[in-house]
């Protein structure tokens, strides 16, 4: 590794960095400012843009944030609730899978901003330390992102793979994760089951209970989404977003299965049906625009809305990191080939802490999959290998300042769910490593097994 390249990776990690301390749009703009300095300074050829994976994550999002708009997504949260609140015993266990699920379905992890004050006020009630569902429910909710047919993460490793000659579909990829992903989160929910002190033998938290004022803060409010009526064009939006999921999963199987259920088109690599990155675009812009017409969903409300918002920040992340990534990489690919070739042959897994280090620089997964599968299908390392370590691109729980886990201890009215004094001892970071390190394992052996 040349004097040169070192400078220029120091260029691309400090964009990266200064990014992550201002946070949203700050990481993909920045970026940019690396870019520049890798183009114009250094004269490196610029890589090429994800543009399939933005298009893909806009057309997501947008149905997402319509499904939002109309209070589709109320009726979803009003379903967990139900269930979390007929057993609050259970609540460690029930509320991860609670956040996880919620994400697999909508594609987006900040769904569960809703979800969470009512995860703490069970808790509370039912005396369990809110930190013990919080933390693992908040790692649940970013968790479930390689999970879902319709995020970037699952969209981008079924396409780069494909041009990589590793053909997988959206249903093959979360046949993975989802058994994958879940064993990682009961080993985290197990684990953070007796966490901490109980609430009635901690002495910080009952000092706190001795102040009138800290008391009726902690007690007197009640988060719930029980009292909200669902309109008939809310439970209509739900099905149509149900209905577009289900007919993308009808087309993955079908695509398993040898059978092309899709139109045809002559290209210059002869008939191929079409690709299902665009079936996906297709088939949420036609449910976001249904929603519009029959589910009374307003589109300045949806454009306003929490999920469409932090859906379109993913975009100018993903965008600025990917192609800053992509120009570097793709500059020196020989280089990386020869230093790092002899190590992934006798150990391809190790590919996964790559992934995890750069996850926890840049706050997306489906960016950490642009910026890095390219590179490790460069280095010979098989498809099935990659797919298996697809759960190690979560990294961002590492420095708690990702918006969920911030915004966790903020809902978490008892003060146990907390950001350390020293940073890394925070509520997140065991529940988030036992996940991580439980997932991958069981995804590598779960690939090996099915491919």
């Amino acid at each position: 590794m040349t004097i040169t390249m070192i400078i220029q990776l120091l260029v691309v990690l400090g964009a990266l960095w200064v990014g992550s301390r201002y946070g949203s749009l700050a990481l993909g703009a920045i970026s940019g400012i690396g870019l520049a300095i890798l183009v114009f300074g250094f004269g490196l050829k610029p890589g090429t843009p994800p543009t399939d994976v933005i298009y893909i994550i806009i057309a997501a999002v947008t149905c997402a944030g319509m499904l939002q708009a109309s209070g589709g997504m109320d009726c979803m949260i009003q379903i967990a609730e139900r269930m979390l609140r007929k057993h609050p015993d259970r609540i460690t266990f029930l509320a991860p899978l609670c956040t996880f699920f919620l994400t697999v379905l909508v594609g987006t992890g900040h769904v569960v901003y809703t979800l969470m004050p009512i995860i703490c006020d069970i808790a509370l009630k039912k005396g369990i330390r809110p930190e013990r569902p919080c933390g693992v429910a908040s790692i649940a909710s970013q968790v479930g992102i390689t999970c879902s047919p319709i995020a970037a993460a699952v969209v981008a490793f079924a396409s780069i793979s494909a041009k990589n000659g590793f053909e997988v579909t959206n249903l093959q990829i979360i046949m993975v994760t989802i058994p994958a992903c879940l064993c990682g989160l009961m080993a985290a929910a197990a684990a953070s089951y007796r966490r901490g002190k109980d609430l009635d033998k901690d002495p910080v938290f009952q000092a706190r209970l001795k102040d009138p004022v800290q008391y009726a803060y902690i007690y007197g409010s009640n988060a719930t989404t029980l009292d909200k009526k669902i309109s008939p064009s809310a439970k209509r939006a739900v099905y149509v977003f149900l209905l577009a999921l289900g007919i993308i999963v009808v087309f993955s199987l079908a695509q398993m299965f040898g059978i092309n259920l899709l139109p045809e088109f002559e290209t210059d690599k002869g008939v191929k049906p079409l690709a299902m990155n665009l079936v996906i675009q297709i088939i949420m812009i036609t449910a976001a625009a249904l929603m519009i017409i029959f589910c009374k969903a307003e589109p300045k409300k949806a454009v306003g809305g929490a999920v469409w918002q932090s859906g379109m920040v993913a975009v100018v992340a993903i965008y600025g990191i990917a192609w800053l990534a992509d120009t570097y990489f793709s500059n020196y690919m020989t280089e990386m080939q020869a230093m790092l070739e002899g190590l992934v042959e006798a150990y391809p897994w190790t590919i996964a802490l790559a992934f995890f280090a750069v996850s926890v620089l840049i706050n997306s997964q489906g960016a950490v999959v642009v910026a890095m599968l390219p590179l490790a299908y460069s280095l010979g390392i098989d498809g099935v290998v990659l797919l298996g370590v697809l759960p190690s691109v979560y990294g961002y729980f590492f420095i708690p300042n990702y918006p969920s886990d911030i915004a966790t201890v903020n809902f978490d009215r008892s003060g146990t769910t907390v950001i350390g004094k020293y940073l890394l001892n925070h509520s997140f970071m065991m529940p988030g490593l036992v996940c991580v390190i439980t997932s991958t394992a069981a995804g590598y052996v779960l690939a090996q097994l099915f491919f």
